[in-house]
This record gives structure tokens, sequence and C-alpha cells, in this order.
């Protein structure tokens, strides 16, 4: 997925499409990630969350985005040294073992199939350190969102590339590598979540 053609319009296709209730989900827990040391951020888009964090806490973060513009709207928003950016792939981008002790996912691993997305957690979980947070901010699927979550897919589909067509459940994968949910808050009739998880080990 590469959100090139609709970088420069997308954060008001956003406010367009919820308001400001995707904002809200990505910053629910930024008080709880003041202490973070090393953070790994995963497809944030234009940087807002990016931008809100490293003016929140003093942590060198790793930003990761396969669209490069999106990337270069995320570096003149954030504006400060330590952020390293990588236009890069997260599937396959190199990771370090016990590297972090934050991991931020907003809005993202919708974006990956059952396959895709078990791997991907299996593999950025081993970055993690003991004690590390996950924020993970997310759709969901109730019964009368079918067709909202359907339509997403085929715009980010027919916009981005998008592969993937269906929603699937990150948390049972989570908690399979180490992760306990400490905290989720659930908005927009069940649509949307935040949800704070802990690395127990």
């Amino acid at each position: 997925m590469n959100c090139d053609r609709i970088a420069a319009p997308y954060r008001w296709l956003e406010y367009l499409a919820f308001g400001r209730a995707l904002e809200r989900r990505r910053f629910r827990f930024l008080d709880d990630l003041r202490g973070a040391q090393r953070a790994l951020i995963l497809g944030d888009g234009d940087g807002r969350f990016l931008a809100r964090l490293a003016a929140a806490s003093q942590s060198s973060i790793d930003y990761v985005d396969s669209s490069g513009r999106m990337l270069e709207l995320a570096r003149r928003r954030a504006q400060t040294s330590r952020i390293a950016y990588h236009h890069a792939d997260a599937l396959t981008l190199p990771l370090a073992p016990s590297e972090y002790d934050l991991i931020v996912t907003h809005f993202f691993l919708d974006c990956l199939n059952e396959r895709d997305l078990e791997h991907l957690i299996e593999r950025v979980a081993r970055t993690a350190r003991p004690g590390a947070l996950w924020i993970v901010s997310e759709f969901r699927q109730p019964r009368w969102a079918t067709p909202l979550l359907a339509a997403l897919y085929l715009f980010f589909r027919i916009t981005a590339g998008l592969a993937t067509r269906r929603l699937t459940d990150h948390r049972p994968l989570l908690a399979k590598r180490g992760f306990q949910l400490k905290c989720e808050e659930a908005a927009h009739l069940g649509l949307l979540a935040s949800e704070l998880w802990v690395r127990r080990d």
C-alpha cells in the first residue's frame, strides 16, 4: 500500500469522513508515553501523532512509512533531529532485537492480511524490551459498519493499491507474542478503538 497519491489531501479527507474521531484515537494514550526512550512508529501517515509525541517526550524515534510523500509531510510537521525516517516496507525493514520501549501502530494493522499481520507482529514483538508499550488505534467491525468498512477498503484499494479487503483481529496475535491488554477505549459506536498493550516479560 502506498498513499503518495492521496498524501496532500489525506488530512482533510479524514476530517470529512470522521471529523476529529481518528485523531482522538491516536492521541488517547499520549500522556502515558512521556517516559519513552526509544520508539518505533509504523505508518502514522502525515505525522500528526509523531509531532505530538516528539513534543511531549525526549524519545528517540524510528518512523517508518512506505509513502515517500507521507514521510515528507511528517518530517515537516515534527521538525526534530531525534527522529530517523525510514522510507520502507515494515514487513521487510531490518529491525534490531530488544530495541524499543514503545511501539505505535495507528490505523496500520488493518492494512494487512492475516498472514502479513502475523508476520509483522512476530517480527516487531522481537524488537520490544521487557515492559514495552504497544499503542494500537484501529477500526473494529460492529455489524452496522460492514458497508462502511467495505467502502473504505474499496477507496484505499483504488487510491493506494491496498491488497487486503477485510479486517483481521490483531488482538490474539499480540497476546500470543507476550503482550497484555492494559487499557482500551472504544468510540464512534464501536467502530474505532484505542488500545494500550504492555509486554509481560
